[in-house]
C-alpha cells in the first residue's frame, strides 16, 4: 500500500471511534489530578490500552502509563505522547472542590489525542507496512506545581526530578526512543487549527525562604524582623532588574508569596516565595537567575532577616526541528483552511518536551478547538473534534510518513539531527543546578 493509502486507513478508524475518543477526553476532564497523583487517569488510560489489545507497562515515574504498537520491532521508534496531570485552577467551573486541580491547561484533550492515534494505527491494521514501532506514552507532571510535595517525594527516594519527562529521562523511558511528538491546546483557537512552533522558553525554579524574629506587631515591633518587609524589597529588587533583561532573551521572572506571614498580630518571621526564572536559552537563564539571587538577598541584607534561596532545575527551552514540524504541517493542511496553519516561532511558555528535544528530535504543535487562555477560569472546550480527534489524526499519520517503506524519514531525521545534549550531561546539568 501506498503511504497515503495507509493514512486513509488510520483516518478512517479514528472517524469510526471518534465518539469514543471524545468520550475519553471528557471522562478526563471529570476527574483532573496534579502531578504523581494521576492515579484514576492513568488507569483510564491503561484500560484504553488494554482494550486495544497493546502491551503497555504502567507505574512509570509512579503513575506513567506507556504502550506499543508491536511487542517487539526492528528500526526506529516513534513515540506519541499526552500528559496525565492538571493545573490547579480553583476558579475553573470543572475543577476539582479538593484540590482546585482542572484541566484549564488541555491535557485531556492531548491525552486522548494519542490515545486516538493508538486506536487508529491499531484498527487500521497497518503495523506491518511500517518499519519500527510506535510508542504511546502517558507522562505525568507536565505542570511544575507543588513544588514542596515532589521535594518531599524526592527526599523519600521516589523522584530523582520534580517533572514527568525528566524523571522519565532518567529512569530509561525513553533510552529506546528515536523520535517524540504531542500537541497541546493553543489559547483562543475556537475552530480546527494548527499553531506550529520552533521553540519555548525554559527555565529554573526557585524556593526563597526569609527568617526574621517574631514580636508582638503593636506593643513591641522594634524587636522583630519584619521577613514579609525582606520579601517585598526582594521583589522590588526583582522589578529593578527588569530594564537589564534583553528582549531577545525573552526573559520572565514571576514570583509569588507562598506564605506572608502567621498571625496579623505578629511581626513576621517565616515568609516564602516561590520563583521561576525563564529564558529563551540556557546561558540567559544562568545570566539571570544570578541578578535574581543578589536581589533577593538583599531584601533580606537590608532589614537583617535570613535569606534562604534553594535552586531546582526546571526545563530546559523547547527546540523543534523543521523537517518534522514540515512532516506534520504537511499532513495538517489537508484538514485545515490555509490561513490555519500558523508559524508561531517562540512561545514564551515552557514544557519538559524541551528536555526532550535536547536529546532526540522532538515537535510540540498546538491545536485549535478551545476558547479563552491557557491555566485561567475562561479555558474551554468548544469543538472537540478540532481538539482531539483532529490531532489524532495528524500524530498517527506523521508516524506514518516517518515509519513507512523502510522507515526513510525517520532514518534521515535522526541522522541530521544533532544532540544538544548526551542524556549524560543532560543528568549533569540538572543535578547541577540541585548543587548549585
Amino acid at each position: 500500500m501506498t503511504v497515503q493509502e495507509l493514512k486513509t486507513l488510520v483516518c478512517q478508524a479514528i472517524d469510526e471511534q471518534a465518539d469514543r475518543i471524545i468520550a475519553f477526553a471528557k471522562a478526563v476532564e471529570e476527574t483532573p489530578e496534579l502531578g504523581f497523583k494521576e492515579t484514576k487517569t492513568a488507569a483510564r488510560t491503561a484500560r484504553f490500552f488494554q482494550d486495544l489489545g497493546l502491551p503497555y507497562r504502567e507505574g512509570l515515574a509512579l503513575t506513567g502509563v506507556k504502550a506499543r504498537l508491536k511487542e517487539n520491532a526492528a528500526g526506529p521508534t516513534v513515540a506519541i505522547l499526552g500528559e496525565l496531570d492538571a493545573v490547579r485552577c480553583p476558579d475553573s467551573p470543572q475543577a476539582d472542590p479538593l484540590t482546585g486541580a482542572a484541566h484549564a491547561c488541555g491535557h485531556s484533550l492531548q491525552l486522548a489525542a494519542m490515545c486516538g492515534a493508538a486506536l487508529g494505527l491499531k484498527r487500521a491494521g497497518v503495523a506491518d507496512h511500517l518499519a519500527g514501532n510506535v510508542a504511546f506514552m502517558a507522562v505525568p507532571a507536565e505542570e511544575y506545581v507543588e513544588i514542596a510535595y515532589r521535594l518531599k517525594l524526592r527526599e523519600e527516594g521516589k523522584l530523582h526530578y520534580l517533572g514527568g519527562k525528566q524523571e522519565l529521562i532518567y529512569r530509561g523511558e525513553f533510552d529506546d526512543i528515536d523520535i517524540a511528538m504531542m500537541v497541546h491546546s493553543a489559547k483562543e483557537q475556537p475552530e480546527a487549527a494548527v499553531v506550529i512552533g520552533e521553540s519555548s522558553n525554559g527555565f529554573i525554579g526557585k524556593t526563597i525562604q526569609y527568617i526574621g524574629k517574631e514580636a508582638h506587631a503593636a506593643e513591641a515591633p522594634d524587636q522583630g524582623i519584619n521577613a514579609l518587609n525582606a520579601a517585598m524589597l526582594g521583589l522590588m529588587g526583582i522589578h529593578a532588574l527588569r530594564e537589564t533583561f534583553r528582549d531577545q532573551d525573552v526573559v520572565r521572572v514571576h514570583p509569588i508569596i507562598t506564605k506572608g506571614g502567621d498571625l496579623v498580630n505578629s511581626v513576621p518571621a517565616d515568609v516564602r516565595l516561590e520563583t521561576y526564572v525563564r529564558a529563551k536559552t540556557m546561558a540567559a537563564i544562568d545570566a539571570t537567575h544570578h541578578k535574581v539571587d543578589r536581589a533577593l538577598k538583599a531584601g533580606g541584607d537590608a532589614v537583617g532577616a535570613q535569606t534562604i534561596i534553594k535552586t531546582l532545575p526546571g526545563y530546559l527551552p523547547l527546540d523543534c526541528p523543521a523537517e518534522l514540524n514540515e512532516l506534520f504541517a504537511a499532513n495538517a493542511r489537508q484538514f485545515i483552511a490555509p490561513d490555519k496553519l500558523i508559524r508561531a516561532g517562540h512561545f514564551g511558555g515552557s514544557t519538559d518536551m524541551g528536555d526532550v528535544s535536547h536529546l532526540i528530535p522532538s515537535i510540540h504543535p498546538y491545536v485549535g478547538g478551545v476558547t479563552g487562555s491557557l491555566h485561567v477560569r475562561d479555558f474551554r472546550v468548544v469543538d472537540y473534534f478540532a481538539a482531539c480527534v483532529l490531532p489524532a489524526k495528524l500524530l498517527a499519520m506523521t508516524a506514518v510518513d516517518l515509519l513507512a517503506g523502510n522507515a526513510e524519514k525517520a532514518k534521515a531525521i535522526i541522522a541530521n539531527f544533532k544532540p544538544l545534549l548526551t542524556k549524560k550531561q543532560y543528568i549533569k546539568l540538572l543535578d547541577g543546578y540541585f548543587a548549585g
